[in-house]
C-alpha cells in the first residue's frame, strides 16, 4: 500500500514562479521513482484536478519537435498554478518502452512509420504503461473521486478499473508544431486520443 515519504515546498514552472508541493513515495510495487506535484489551492477543490503524465525526456525537458508531451505539461501546470491540482509524473518513458527504445522507435518514424508502428516492430505492445500505481497515489492522499486531463481513453479506463470515481475529463489543446502533425494524428486515429486537430 503506497504510503507519502516525504513533501517539499518548492517552485515550478517555466519560471519557476508557482507554489507546490513535490512528494515522493513508500509502498510502490515497482522501483519507479514515481512523484506528485501538488499546487497549493489543490486544497481548495473538494474533488481536485488531476493530469497522469507519463515522462517524456525529450518531449519535457528538450521540447522535441516530435511530441507534444512538454507542452501538455507546461500547459497543465499552468493551469493548476491558477486554479490548484495534482500531476502525478510517472517514470513510463515511451508509453513504458523506456528511453533507448523509443529512440530506436523514432529512428523507424524517420523511414515512414508511425509512432505505434514503431513500437510494434521492435515487439513491444502499442502503449506498455500501468496507471496502477497511480491510482495508488492518489489513495494515499485520500483522493477517491478526480477531474482528470487527459485526451487518452486508456487512463480513464484504468483510473476506474482501480477505484478511483471520473467525475469530469478535460482535454489539453492541441499542441501541433512543426515535426508532430503525424504523431499526433497516429494518436487519434489509432490511440482514440480525444484531441482536436
Amino acid at each position: 500500500m503506497a504510503e507519502v515519504r516525504a513533501r517539499v515546498d518548492l517552485k515550478v514552472g517555466s519560471k519557476s514562479h508557482i507554489d507546490a508541493e513535490i512528494l515522493s513515495f513508500h509502498g510502490l510495487k515497482t522501483d519507479k521513482e514515481h512523484i506528485a506535484l501538488i499546487f497549493k489551492q489543490a486544497d481548495t477543490q473538494d474533488i481536485p484536478l488531476v493530469r497522469m503524465h507519463s515522462e517524456c525526456l525529450t518531449g519535457d525537458v528538450f521540447h522535441s519537435s516530435r511530441c507534444d508531451c512538454g507542452e501538455q505539461l507546461d500547459e497543465t501546470i499552468e493551469l493548476m498554478g491558477k486554479k490548484g491540482g495534482i500531476i502525478l509524473y510517472l517514470r513510463q518513458e515511451g508509453r513504458g518502452i523506456g528511453l533507448y527504445n523509443k529512440i530506436d522507435a523514432y529512428k523507424l518514424q524517420s523511414a515512414g512509420m508511425n509512432t505505434y508502428e514503431a513500437n510494434n516492430h521492435l515487439g513491444f505492445g502499442d502503449d506498455l504503461r500501468d496507471f496502477t500505481e497511480a491510482a495508488e497515489m492518489l489513495k494515499a492522499l485520500g483522493i477517491e473521486k478526480v477531474r482528470l486531463i487527459t485526451n487518452n481513453p486508456k487512463k480513464i479506463r484504468e483510473l476506474q478499473q482501480h477505484g478511483i470515481e471520473l467525475v469530469e475529463s478535460l482535454n489539453t489543446s492541441a499542441h501541433i508544431k512543426d515535426g508532430n502533425e503525424s504523431y499526433l494524428k497516429a494518436k487519434v486515429s489509432h490511440g482514440k486520443h480525444d484531441l482536436d486537430l
